[in-house]
This record gives structure tokens, sequence and C-alpha cells, in this order.
């Protein structure tokens, strides 16, 4: 079971401790992305890279709140440091790569499967593996079935959030998928009214689901 006792009850040297050591691991995945993608990851210009630290260490501040000293918290932290470049990306390009998505599913896979292993808690990798495997199976029925709705850039991202998810029970999953079809129809709103009622060819869905997978990870207990 995910230790609800070291959960929430970090102190703020911690909190502020992990969110620096998050926008390091950031700043260097960043690099890491330009030199392996270099045509999808844009210039690296200082606004840029000031937003990619302020954001990672954000991340990763309120994920060491969230979980505190419990042996998941660098798994989830490794999702906040991938899901910058992968929104970054998916925004500019329409585009969710295989190199960063196939990374995110298997570090995450590992980085649980140990947190599991140390406290005993094995059933929860294996709710988090079938999260994954349901959220995929459910985002890919969705995509095939849907006219320009979701890619398959999504549907592999739904693998790894699936089990960053499951991980933690099945309403984490439930909320998860079900938020992220909100905040996508939001964002969707909101790209007509700005380019003032013509629905664009493209909508990165990508963003969404990052950005609900993380909120539900964060506020539901």
């Amino acid at each position: 079971m995910f230790d609800t006792a070291a959960a929430g009850s970090a102190s703020p040297l911690f909190i502020v401790g992990v969110g620096f050591a998050g926008l390091c691991l950031g700043l260097i995945a960043d690099a890491l992305v330009r030199r392996v993608l270099p045509q999808l990851a844009g210039e690296a210009t200082t606004r840029l890279r000031i937003t990619t630290a302020a954001v990672t260490f954000v991340l990763s501040a309120l994920l060491a709140w969230r979980f505190g000293s419990a042996a998941e918290l660098p798994a989830y932290v490794l999702l906040g440091i991938f899901a910058v470049p992968l929104a970054r990306i998916d925004i500019e390009h329409h585009l969710l790569p295989n190199r960063l998505v196939g990374p995110l599913l298997g570090a995450g896979l590992a980085l649980l499967a140990f947190a599991s292993l140390a406290q005993g808690a094995v059933g929860d990798l294996i709710r988090g593996a079938a999260g994954s495997a349901i959220l995929f199976v459910l985002y890919l029925i969705l995509a095939l079935t849907s006219r320009n709705g979701l890619g398959m850039g999504d549907v592999k991202l739904a693998a790894p959030l699936g089990l960053y998810l499951g991980y933690l029970g099945w309403a984490q999953v439930f909320y998860g998928g079900a938020l992220a079809f909100v905040v996508g129809g939001l964002a969707s709103v909101v790209l007509v009214l700005k380019n003032r009622g013509n629905k664009p060819k493209e909508v990165a869905y990508g963003p969404s689901m990052l950005a609900a997978g993380l909120a539900i990870i964060l506020l539901l207990p």
C-alpha cells in the first residue's frame, strides 16, 4: 500500500530541496531532448529555459508535498520532469515522440516496481499495470472510432499515465481519464475563441492528458 504516513508530512526544506533537484534534472533532461530530438526541441532561448526550470521546480515541489518521503516519490518526480518537454513538443508539433513516451513508461515501471517491493505492495504495481493496459486500450478504441480526435501519440501516452494513476488506485484511473477529456474540451473552446471562431485542424491533446493526470495525482487522496 502507498505510505500515507510519509505523504503530506514533508518539511518545507525537503519540499524545496526536491523542487531544486527536479529543476536541475529537468534542465539536464531538456538538454538531452535537444541532443536526441533536435528537430523537435526548438530553439534553446533564455525565456524557454527559465520557463522549463520554473515549471519543473513547481511540479517537483508539489509532488514532494504530496508524497513526502514515500518510496514512490522518485517515480512521480520523473513523470513531472517528462511532462514538461512532452507538453511543449505536442503543442508546437502535435507529436508525442516515442523516444520520450517509451522511456517514461519503462523508467516509471522500474521505479514503481522498486517502490512496491520496498513496501511489500506488489498489488499496487499489478493494479498500475492493469490501469496502463486499460487506459491504453480505451484511448486506442477512441482513436480508431473518432474523427479528427485522438492521435496514436495520445494512445501511447495513455499507457504511462495509466500506470502512474493505477498505482495509486482505480479512482485515480477513472478521474484522471475523465478529467483529461474535460480539460481537452476546454482547451479546444479556448483555441476556437482565440482564432475568432475558426476551429483549428489539430488540437494538442497530450498537455491536457498530462495536466489532468498530474492534477488527480496531486489532489485525490
